[in-house]
């Protein structure tokens, strides 16, 4: 399969004072900000007009994050489908949960990859890329004709005619995402110890999966191991969406039987309330807008779900293919259709690359003996702000706030930057710049 129509259904400045510069200032006084940008909220009773195409993704890399949250080009972290014992309990050893402490998301194990890839000649990097994020942050933007309540800020760059985005979080949505409430923390743990029951280290010897085997006296049956969330595999595909290429990285749960280096035989695993009534079917059925997004984005074909009791037990799980969920809304009142996602990620991104200059990643160092030699003047960052029932705004960022956003403060550790891109990134395309005699 190789493209899908999607019909389109939508649609700080700082103020100055009376002072006269002095030479110094005058030099080092920052270039006006351009005014804020608004791209307004798509119409969800539009009609559907142009159609998008959509490439199917394709696996450029894969990447494990180990223990000690190492990247590395293996495939360690990489789990397998297993069979689900009869009623889990999803509370099990909730207390030797190792969380990972949220850190601000930064792009950089994306970025190392990318870099990989290039390093070896991809060929599907061959025809050059239009944007890179990971798949958090492509999913807020697709399903944002429907988010009925939360809005996001997210950070942009664009060097060399790529666009970059990362979410931007700030102090206190970070210090939340670390203190949850103790029901909601115990929620989050359903999730992953569901993922421990249905994978397996090593894949199933025959065609069908097996339950697993505990690995510790006491564990239960099909107990693949306690929740270490530092423990991850990554894929990173690339696909396109109208004229822009895109490369999307994510988490992969698991894959089913063989491991075949493409995303066909990726399974997205997933925990919802059972439902009692009319009132859950239907919130059930808008949390699947956000199923098939995450899936479809990265090419999962087959979303598994299990149900679960409030206290946590495992009653039943239904197996979906990604691509037939829009099939199971259609007509409703509270539906939802992704070609008015897809058309509204189009839009959006056509909107960046209207207003968000392209930097050359050449810098300029700049002068005066108190100036900081690591600032680029053309690395320029936009904070792309999304209200629900609004739009988006977008702005450019001043010296200062930028600083904070190359800050590393809610960081795993300190990494030098150039906004929020890794200096070495940065550096690398400054030499492919030069390379290829851009100026």
């Amino acid at each position: 399969m190789s493209k899908r129509n999607l019909t389109e259904l939508l649609s700080d400045g700082d103020g100055g004072d009376d002072t006269p510069p002095t030479s110094k200032q005058r030099r080092r006084s920052p270039t006006p900000l351009p005014p804020v940008h608004a791209l307004p909220y798509p119409s969800l009773s539009a009609a559907p007009t142009s159609p998008p195409a959509f490439q199917q993704p394709t696996q450029i890399i894969s990447f494990s994050y180990t223990p000690a949250r190492k990247l590395e080009f293996t495939n360690s972290a990489l789990r397998f489908l297993a069979a689900l014992p009869p009623r889990p309990q999803l509370s099990y050893a909730y207390e030797r949960w190792q969380r990972r402490p949220e850190t601000r998301p930064r792009i950089d194990g994306l970025l190392r990859a990318l870099s990989t890839a290039r390093a070896k000649n991809h060929p599907s990097l061959a025809n050059g890329v239009g944007a890179v994020g990971w798949r958090g942050v492509l999913t807020r933007i697709m399903t944002a004709p429907y988010e009925e309540r939360d809005g996001w800020d997210m950070n942009v760059m664009c060097v060399d005619g790529v666009l970059y985005f990362e979410e931007h979080l700030d102090e206190a949505k970070l210090r939340a995402k670390n203190d949850l409430a103790p029901r909601q923390r115990l929620n989050t743990y359903y999730g992953y110890a569901f993922e421990s029951y249905c994978t397996s280290e090593k894949p199933s010897t025959s065609n069908v999966p097996c339950v697993n085997v505990p690995q510790a006296p006491g564990d239960p049956p099909g107990w693949g191991g306690d929740v270490d969330t530092n423990v991850q595999w990554c894929s990173v595909v690339r696909t396109k969406l109208g004229d822009t290429r895109l490369v999307i990285g994510g988490e992969v749960d698991c894959v089913r039987g063989t491991y075949t280096s493409k995303t066909d035989t990726f399974v997205e695993l997933k925990t919802s309330l059972v439902i009692r009534g009319a009132q859950d079917e239907m919130r059930f059925e808008k949390k699947l807008l956000k199923f098939y997004m995450q899936s479809f984005l990265l090419g999962v074909p087959e979303i598994l779900v299990g149900f679960r009791t409030p206290s946590g037990e495992i009653t039943t799980t239904q197996t979906f293919k990604t691509v037939e969920l829009p099939r199971l809304v259609r007509g409703k009142a509270h539906g939802w259709d992704p070609r008015r996602c897809f058309a509204w990620g189009n839009e959006l991104l056509e909107f960046l690359k209207k207003n968000v200059p392209s930097s050359s990643a050449v810098g300029i160092e700049l002068q005066g003996e108190d100036e900081d030699k690591t600032r680029h003047p053309n690395a320029q960052v936009w904070r792309l702000t999304f209200s629900s029932g609004v739009g988006v705004e977008l702005r450019q960022l001043d010296d200062s706030a930028v600083r904070g956003v190359e800050s590393a403060e809610g960081d795993r550790e300190a990494v030098d930057r150039v906004g929020f891109l890794p200096r070495w990134y940065w550096d690398e395309v400054v030499k492919a710049d030069d390379s290829s005699g851009t100026t």
